[in-house]
C-alpha cells in the first residue's frame, strides 16, 4: 500500500514524498520505489522522498486520510 503526499523543498518549493506499507517478507528499498516510479509516472509527478512506514490512517469507509499524512511529514525530518 502507497500514499503519496506533497512537502516542502527548499529548493524547488514542493517534492513528491511516497509513504510505503511493505509486504511482510518482501524486501523494498527506496531506491527501488523511485526506480519504479521513473519508468511510469511524468517527473515532476515521481517521488524523491520514501518513507517506509507500519500502516497507513484510514477512515471508516476505507480511504486514505492524506491530510493526517501531509500533517505528519511536514513534521519529520526529509530523507
Amino acid at each position: 500500500e502507497v500514499a503519496v503526499v506533497g512537502v516542502s523543498h527548499p529548493h524547488t518549493g514542493e517534492a513528491v514524498k511516497a509513504l510505503v506499507v511493505r509486504v511482510q517478507g518482501v524486501v523494498l528499498s527506496a531506491e527501488e520505489v523511485v526506480e519504479f516510479g521513473s519508468k511510469r509516472l511524468a517527473r515532476f509527478k515521481c517521488p524523491t522522498i520514501v518513507e517506509f512506514v507500519e500502516r497507513l490512517p484510514h477512515t471508516v469507509t476505507g480511504k486514505v486520510i492524506k491530510a493526517s499524512l501531509r500533517d505528519d511529514a511536514a513534521h519529520s525530518p526529509q530523507s
